[in-house]
C-alpha cells in the first residue's frame, strides 16, 4: 500500500504504540516538503533516480528548456506565472491575442521586404550594370549589424519593446516609401540607395533583438519556441510569395511600385502594435541604466556554456554553411548548364522546405540542445551529399531535406538561446546571436566563393558542409562535458549505440539512492557534487542540454 505520492510512497503507517511517535514524525516531514517530481531536487537534494540512471538521465537532461524559464518565471513573478502545460500544438501560440496581432502584421511586412529585396537589387543592376555595385548595396545593409549590433541589444533590455518597436517599423516603412518616391519622380541616383540601405541597416540594429525578445512578453516562456518556429514558416513562406509579386510588378510597371508596397506594408505591423493589449503582456525587468553593459552582456554569454556554444556553432553554420546564392548559381550554371528557371526551381524547393521545417519545428514545440547538434551534424551531411550528387534529379531533390534540417537547427538555437538567457539579459543575448548568424554572411560569402572559384564547385559546397558537421560535433562534445555527461558507445542488439551518460554514473546512482533513502546528509552531498554543480544553477547546461 503507498500514499500515492510517486517515489515519496512509503508503506501503510504502523499503529504499534512504539512507532507512533515516529510515524507523526514523517508525516510533519513529507507535509512540510512541497508538490515535486520525482526527478527534481528535494531540498537541495537529488530526487529519486532509478536504477537504470546511465540510459534514461540523458533524456532529462535534454528536458526542454522552456520549463526551467517558466518555473524561473513563476518565482520571480510572485507565482502568476504558471508552468507550461501540455505540449503545443502547432499553431497553439496563435490562440494569444497579442501574438496573433503581431504574427498578422509580420506576414504582411515581411511579403514587402522580400518584394524589397528584390527590387532594390534590380535597380541598382540597372542603374549601374555591375553586380559589384549590387554587392555594395548589400554589404551597407548589413555593415550596421557588425558595428553596432551588440549595442542594439543593450537599448532592447533597457527600453520598452513595444515602443522602441513601434520607431523602428516606421523608419524602415519610410525607407520604402522614399525610395519608392525617387524612383517613381525618375531621381533615383544609386548614391540614393546606399543611403537608404546603410539607413535601413541602422534601424534592423534595434529592430532585431527587439522584435526577437519581444515574442517572450507576448507568449510567455511556454510557447517561446512554437512562437519562433511559426515567425520562421511566416518569413519563409513570405520568401515564397514575395519575389514572384516583386517580379510581376518590375515586368509591369517597374520596381518603384515594389517599393511603394513595402513602404505601406509596415502599416499592419504598426497598427498590430498599436492594438495590443499590454495588460495581458507578460511583465519583463527592464535592466537599468549603469555602465559597462555591453561588458556585462559579453561576459554573461561567456559564462554560460548552454548560451556560448549554441551562438558559436550559429556562427560557425551561418558563416560557412549558409552560402546557398554562390553554390546554387554555380551548380545551375557550370556543373548543370541550366538557366534562370532551374535557379529559381532549386530556391523555390528549399523554401518549400524551409516551410516544413519550420512547422514541425512548432509542432514539436521544445528545445533541446541534442536536436540543435544533431539537427547542425545532418544539414553538413545532407551538404556533402549534394556536392558529391552525381545528376541534377538527385541534387533537386535534396533541396528540400536541406532546408527542412536547416530551419530546423535555426529555430531550435533560436529558441534554446532565448529560454536560456536572464530576461534582463536577452535583449544583449540575441543581439548578439543575430550579430554572429547574420554578420557572418559578408565574412564567409567571399571566402566560400573564392573556395568556389579556385578548386571548382563541389569542393566549395562540400567545404562548407564539412566544416558544419565538424563543428557541430565539437560543440556537442563541448556540451557533454559542459554538463558532466561522456560518451558511451554500447553495440548490443536492443541497446542505444550512442548515448550520453554522466562521467561517473555508478557514484551518481548510489548517491542519489541514498539521498533517496535519508541515509545521511554526507551521500547527499556528494551525490549533488557527482550530478555536476552546473545542476545548482536552475539554468545550467544539464537542464538544457
Amino acid at each position: 500500500m503507498s500514499t500515492g505520492h510517486g517515489t515519496d510512497s512509503a508503506p501503510a503507517p504502523d499503529d504499534r504504540p512504539q512507532n507512533r511517535q515516529q510515524n507523526r514524525q514523517q508525516n510533519q516531514q513529507q507535509k512540510r516538503q512541497p508538490d515535486r517530481r520525482p526527478d527534481e531536487p528535494r531540498d537541495g537534494i537529488p530526487g529519486d533516480v532509478p536504477d537504470d540512471v546511465p540510459d534514461d538521465l540523458p533524456d532529462e537532461l535534454n528536458a526542454p528548456a522552456a520549463g526551467r524559464d517558466a518555473r524561473a518565471a513563476a518565482s520571480e513573478d510572485g507565482g502568476r506565472t504558471a508552468c507550461p502545460g501540455p505540449k503545443p500544438s502547432m499553431f497553439s501560440s496563435l490562440r494569444i491575442r497579442n501574438y496573433r496581432l503581431f504574427y498578422m502584421g509580420q506576414a504582411v511586412s515581411n511579403t514587402g521586404t522580400w518584394m524589397q529585396r528584390i527590387a532594390q537589387d534590380w535597380l541598382v543592376l540597372s542603374l549601374t550594370g555591375s553586380a559589384t555595385a549590387v554587392g555594395i548595396t548589400t554589404a551597407l545593409q548589413f555593415l550596421p549589424l557588425l558595428l553596432f549590433g551588440l549595442y542594439g541589444g543593450v537599448v532592447a533590455d533597457r527600453c520598452d519593446k513595444r515602443r522602441l518597436l513601434l520607431i523602428t517599423q516606421s523608419v524602415m516603412g519610410l525607407t520604402g516609401l522614399a525610395l519608392a518616391a525617387l524612383t517613381l519622380s525618375g531621381n533615383v541616383h544609386v548614391l540614393h540607395v546606399y543611403v537608404l540601405a546603410f539607413v535601413l541597416g541602422l534601424a534592423t540594429v534595434l529592430d532585431n533583438p527587439t522584435r526577437q525578445t519581444f515574442v517572450s512578453e507576448m507568449v510567455g516562456p511556454g510557447q517561446i519556441g512554437n512562437a519562433v518556429s511559426l515567425n520562421s514558416a511566416n518569413f519563409q513562406s513570405a520568401r515564397l510569395v514575395g519575389p514572384a509579386i516583386a517580379g510581376v510588378l518590375i515586368s509591369a510597371v517597374g520596381s518603384g511600385w515594389a517599393f511603394l508596397f513595402n513602404g505601406l506594408s509596415f502599416l499592419a505591423p504598426l497598427a498590430g502594435l498599436l492594438m495590443m493589449r499590454t495588460s495581458e503582456m507578460l511583465p519583463v525587468e527592464r535592466a537599468p541604466r549603469t555602465k559597462g553593459q555591453l561588458r556585462e552582456g559579453l561576459s554573461y554569454v561567456r559564462s554560460h556554456p548552454e548560451l556560448m556554444w549554441p551562438i558559436i556553432l550559429v556562427g560557425f553554420i551561418g558563416t560557412f554553411g549558409f552560402n546557398f546564392p554562390i553554390w546554387l548559381t554555380a551548380f545551375t550554371d557550370k556543373v548543370f548548364q541550366e538557366g534562370a528557371g532551374t535557379y529559381g526551381l532549386l530556391n523555390t524547393l528549399m523554401a518549400v522546405g524551409s516551410v516544413a521545417g519550420a512547422l514541425l519545428s512548432a509542432r514539436r514545440g521544445s528545445s533541446r540542445m541534442r536536436l540543435m547538434a544533431g539537427a547542425a551534424l545532418l544539414f553538413g551531411v545532407l551538404e556533402t551529399a549534394a556536392a558529391l550528387s552525381p545528376s541534377f534529379w538527385l541534387f533537386a531533390a535534396l533541396m528540400a531535406p536541406i532546408g527542412i534540417v536547416g530551419l530546423t537547427f535555426n529555430v531550435t538555437a533560436n529558441s534554446s538561446v532565448q529560454m536560456a538567457s536572464d530576461p534582463a539579459m536577452r535583449g544583449r543575448v540575441m543581439s548578439l546571436y543575430m550579430m554572429v548568424f547574420m554578420g557572418g554572411t559578408p565574412i564567409g560569402g567571399p571566402i566560400m566563393g573564392w573556395v568556389t572559384d579556385t578548386f571548382g564547385v563541389r569542393v566549395g559546397f562540400l567545404s562548407g558542409g564539412v566544416i558544419s558537421a565538424a563543428v557541430a560535433v565539437a560543440v556537442g562534445l563541448a556540451l557533454a562535458r559542459a554538463g558532466g555527461l561522456r560518451l558511451r558507445v554500447d553495440l548490443r542488439r536492443g541497446h542505444r549505440h550512442l548515448t550520453f551518460v554522466p562521467r561517473d554514473a555508478s557514484a551518481v546512482v548510489g548517491d542519489a539512492g541514498d539521498a533517496g533513502r535519508g541515509q545521511g546528509s554526507g551521500s547527499a552531498g556528494e551525490a549533488g557534487d557527482g550530478a555536476g554543480s552546473v545542476e545548482r544553477d536552475p539554468r545550467g547546461v544539464r537542464s538544457a542540454a
